[in-house]
Parts: C-alpha cells; sequence; structure tokens
C-alpha cells in the first residue's frame, strides 16, 4: 500500500469542503431568484439533495461509479456501502491519498449535480415527487456516467476528456432539467404575468459562494497538492472573471444597461464552461473559453422564450450551453504541455482527433440523461403525479409543502 502524502490529502479534505459549500450556495443562488412564496421550497430542494444524495451515495451510487469495471458501462458491487474503502489508498506517490478522501470527494459532485436539475422545476414541483425523481437520478444516470467518464468506463477509454464535470455534472443536469420542463410545463402566469426574482442581493451572495467553492471543484480534480492543481485553479478564476464581463458587455450592446444579476449569470457561465477544460489548459485559453461561454449562454437565454420552455432558472440555457460549449473548446485548447495525461486539442497541434471525442460525450450524456430522466418522469406522473395544484401553485409551495414561510414582515 502506497504511503500516504498527507499534503494532497489535507488539499483533498478542503477541496471535498469546499465542493459541499456550493450547494448552499446554489440554494441562495437559486432561491433569490424565484418570487418570495418559493423561497423556501426551492432552497430545499438543494438542501434535501445533501442529506438524500449523500445516503444513496454512501450505499449504491459510489460503487456503481467506481466499482471494477462491468463492460465499460457501470462498475460492480464490490464497495456496497463503502465495503473496502476505509484503510486503502487511492493514487501513488504525491497523488496518494486515502480513499474514503476521494470517495467523499466525488459524493459531493453527485449531491451538487442533482440540486442543478431543480432550476427548471421550481415553483411547481411537488417534493414527494422530487424526492423520488433525484434518489432514482442519482443512481440510474449520475452514476453510470460518472463511471462511464471517470471510473474506467468506455468514455475514459475513447480518451473524451472531462476534467471536472462538464458532461458528467453539467450537460447531464441540463438534459435532465430540459426533460422535467418538458413533462411539468409552464408556470402558471409563464409569459404573461410578472415572474421576478424576489431577492437578487441573495442571488449575488449564492454565486460568490459558488465561485469560492469552484476552486475545489475543479482544482481539486487534480487530486493532488501541485503544478496541476494550481494551474485549474488559475483556469478557474480567469474563466469565471472573463464570463462575468462578456455577459455585462453583451447586456449593454443589447440593452444598454449592465445587470448585477447578469453579472452573478456570467461568472457562474464561466464557471461552467471551464469546468471540462481546467486542468487541460494555460491562462489564455481560460479566458477565451469563459468570454465565448459567457456571450453563447447570455444569448441563449433570449431564445428560451422562442421555444416556449419554463426552464425558471435557466439550467439549459446556462449549464447545458455552457457545458456543451466547454467540453467541445477542451478539444480545440487542450495541451499536452499544461498536463501530461490529457491530449492536444485542435490548436495545439493534435488535429480533430480529440474533438470528435469531445462530440461523442457530449451527445452520448445528452441523449442518455435526457432520455432515462424523461422516463422516470413520466413514471411519476402517471402513478403520483410530480406536479401540485393551480391553487398550491397560486398560494406559493412554501406554506403547502412545507408549511413555513421565508419572510415574516
Amino acid at each position: 500500500m502506497p504511503a500516504i502524502d498527507t499534503g494532497s490529502t489535507a488539499w483533498m479534505l478542503g477541496s471535498t469542503a469546499l465542493v459541499l459549500f456550493m450547494t448552499p450556495g446554489l440554494a441562495l443562488f437559486y432561491a433569490g431568484m424565484v418570487r418570495r412564496k418559493n423561497v423556501l421550497s426551492t432552497t430545499m430542494h438543494s438542501f434535501f439533495a445533501m442529506g438524500l444524495v449523500s445516503v444513496i451515495w454512501a450505499v449504491l451510487g459510489y460503487t456503481l461509479a467506481f466499482g471494477p469495471d462491468v463492460g465499460g458501462v457501470i462498475g460492480g458491487l464490490k464497495h456496497l456501502g463503502f465495503d473496502g474503502v476505509l484503510g486503502t489508498v487511492s493514487g501513488t506517490g504525491t497523488a496518494a491519498i486515502p480513499t474514503s478522501v476521494f470517495a467523499m470527494y466525488q459524493g459531493m459532485f453527485a449531491i451538487i449535480t442533482v440540486g442543478l436539475i431543480t432550476g427548471a422545476v421550481a415553483e411547481r414541483m411537488k417534493f414527494k415527487a422530487y424526492v423520488i425523481f433525484a434518489a432514482s437520478w442519482a443512481v440510474l444516470v449520475y452514476s453510470p456516467l460518472a463511471h462511464w467518464v471517470w471510473g474506467g468506463g468506455w468514455l475514459m477509454k475513447l480518451g473524451a476528456l472531462d476534467f471536472a464535470g462538464g458532461t458528467v455534472v453539467h450537460i447531464a443536469s441540463a438534459a435532465a432539467a430540459l426533460a422535467a420542463a418538458i413533462v411539468l410545463g409552464k408556470r402558471k402566469g409563464y409569459g404573461t404575468d410578472e415572474l421576478r426574482p424576489h431577492n437578487i442581493p441573495m442571488s449575488v451572495l449564492g454565486a460568490g459562494i459558488l465561485w469560492f467553492g469552484w476552486f475545489g471543484f475543479n482544482a481539486g480534480s487534480a487530486l493532488a497538492s501541485g503544478h496541476l492543481a494550481g494551474s485549474a485553479f488559475m483556469a478557474t478564476h480567469l474563466a469565471a472573471a472573463a464570463g462575468l464581463l462578456a455577459w455585462n458587455l453583451a447586456e449593454v450592446m443589447t440593452e444598454g444597461k449592465p445587470t448585477v444579476l447578469g453579472a452573478a449569470s456570467g461568472a457562474v457561465a464561466g464557471l461552467v464552461g471551464i469546468t471540462p477544460a481546467a486542468g487541460f489548459v494555460g491562462p489564455v485559453p481560460a479566458l477565451a473559453i469563459g468570454a465565448i461561454v459567457g456571450c453563447l449562454c447570455f444569448f441563449g437565454l433570449r431564445l428560451k422564450s422562442r421555444f416556449g420552455l419554463d426552464d425558471a432558472l435557466d439550467v439549459v440555457g446556462v449549464h447545458g450551453v455552457g457545458g456543451t460549449t466547454g467540453a467541445i473548446l477542451t478539444g480545440v485548447f487542450a495541451s499536452l504541455t499544461v498536463n501530461s495525461a490529457g491530449a492536444n486539442g485542435l490548436l495545439a497541434g493534435g488535429g480533430f482527433a480529440l474533438l470528435g471525442k469531445q462530440l461523442i460525450g457530449v451527445a452520448a450524456t445528452i441523449v442518455f440523461s435526457f432520455t432515462v430522466s424523461f422516463i422516470i418522469l413520466k413514471l411519476l406522473d402517471a402513478t403520483m403525479g410530480i406536479r401540485v395544484s393551480d391553487d398550491v401553485e397560486v398560494a406559493g409551495l412554501d406554506i403547502a409543502e412545507h408549511a413555513e414561510t421565508g419572510y415574516e414582515l
């Protein structure tokens, strides 16, 4: 058994906590954008996932994602209930950390991915239905995808690159969100009533927490404390900054004024875009990815109304567009000089080989996540119903679903 590297272990313990902290940040980010009568129900979606998905991950999810490979599709049941995790080591040399730390770190990714989906179902989904959907999705969609990309599955063997979750987290959650928005239908008053955010400072605080936690999300994916973590840290911050500026610039050019929520959304878009590429690109490509994604997500959101899709908090527009663009641009900008374990992209002299693999990974993730999510939602709708009644929707979900109100004024 390799000796544990204490420096890398300390970094990964901190990164694990940072990624967990992202989920309360997501709760604030989402909750500020809904109407005040739904602030608690929206917060509960993310916070409850911290408990639900953690238990599922320990019992079954981790072994399906990182157990012994079975046909390139799923992990075996060797680590059922975290069996064989304690007292073992993952990695070697300066990357040798306790397997327990690795398992918990990966579990935090599963938590926030489920939380991301809820932006599409805000203000109209029954909590009971959400719980069953979240549990099912974590097992049937997230764990297989994590195995495909990181656990020795077919996309990993193909050579598709995803440093920290462009496909596994962002594209997968956006595809599920799209399915949920279609099955649930539009909120009452969508397109006619004012459905404005009730607390933008809350959303900005949430975005700031996400930006902070994202360093654990991306730089932590180096799984060691060293040059690669530092490079990923730099790329993450620069892309977020470029995304913020690009989004606000697009607002000024089209609407005349930069918005505060736009600044927060642009930063998140930049973070989403750099996630798959963070450990494979240098600082200038990171700036380019952030700026490109910031612009594309801004204009992508403007197309939402044309399709009549009520993706309430723009999961598809930010995480779908941003994650897809970032995964594709990884195939353009990736360089072996940054990470010898990666590959050269188009602009680094690698030709179209990596770009083709990235496109396969994107397409497979979208089709798999959307299809399975749609089936789960349809089954739930047919058996128990997934949408609250009209009266509950008008009154707000906080009282009806949780017997509480967010504010006593």
